[in-house]
């Protein structure tokens, strides 16, 4: 599963890649989605990766993402996650995520998780990884995510 983080915003963009980031649900700075691993969502994401950075996430990421910034539909914090969810815990939530068995977007919660920006901020906004933040960038994501939560 990728962790795909949308770095900058709506200036100048071509229509073709503003009409990418809004499929991907990417419609504002700091928003991230988890999608599958699939050509079509690779494809995508490669389109777009000058204004994301993406990488793939690992289980324990997740949970804690999950823990922190997921919202039902009218944007409030959840307390119990079994009535929304149908689930026990985060755990089995992120198994079922990872594996592909179910997507956020069957639940009544939000598809797209709003972070802050990261503790320590960005290198670049401008540059690829290494140097800078955007693109691909493997486990090195859940880093990021850890400082965005």
């Amino acid at each position: 599963m990728l962790a795909v983080i949308r770095i900058s915003g709506q200036a100048n963009l071509r229509r073709d890649i503003r009409d990418t980031l809004k499929m991907l649900r990417l419609d504002a700075p700091y928003n991230c989605v988890f999608v599958p691993e699939t050509p079509d969502y690779k494809g995508m994401v490669k389109k777009v990766e000058n204004y994301v950075t993406y990488g793939e996430v690992e289980k324990q990421t997740l949970v804690e993402v999950l823990k922190k910034r997921l919202r039902t539909i009218d944007n409030k914090r959840i307390v119990e996650l079994k009535p929304i969810t149908g689930y026990n815990s985060y755990e089995e939530l992120a198994d079922d995520l990872m594996s592909g068995k179910v997507k956020l977007s069957q639940f009544k919660v939000k598809p797209v998780i709003k972070l802050t920006p990261p503790s320590k901020g960005f290198k670049s906004i401008k540059q690829n990884y290494p140097e800078g933040d955007l693109g691909y960038r493997g486990n090195e994501i859940n880093e990021l995510l850890m400082r965005m939560i």
